[in-house]
């Protein structure tokens, strides 16, 4: 059986928090200036960008709320956004 964990201190998981909410600041723009490049030179490749941009953000939003609807925390919607947002960098940084 485990042993459960220790809560951290509230002043750690707001902390934390922030951190989390500082970096996917960063990465979202990050990820938004290499999709405006990519909308900017257009073609196929472009296109398909904006449909599934648009896509992941219904998906994103819906999954945000089931988790908060089913007891999640801000945080760990937070970093599933931070998740998905790190995924589309490194997908379009490959070029």
């Amino acid at each position: 059986m485990r042993k459960p964990r220790k809560a951290a201190p509230l002043g750690a998981s707001w902390l934390a928090m922030g951190t989390d909410l500082a970096m996917l600041g960063v990465e979202a723009q990050m990820v938004i200036g290499q999709r405006i490049a990519m909308l900017m030179v257009g073609g196929p490749k472009a296109r398909a960008e904006a449909q599934r941009m648009v896509t992941e953000k219904v998906l994103a939003a819906g999954t945000a709320a089931m988790t908060l609807a089913t007891g999640g925390s801000p945080h760990k919607v937070v970093r599933g956004y931070r998740r998905k947002v790190r995924a589309n960098r490194r997908r379009l940084s490959k070029g």
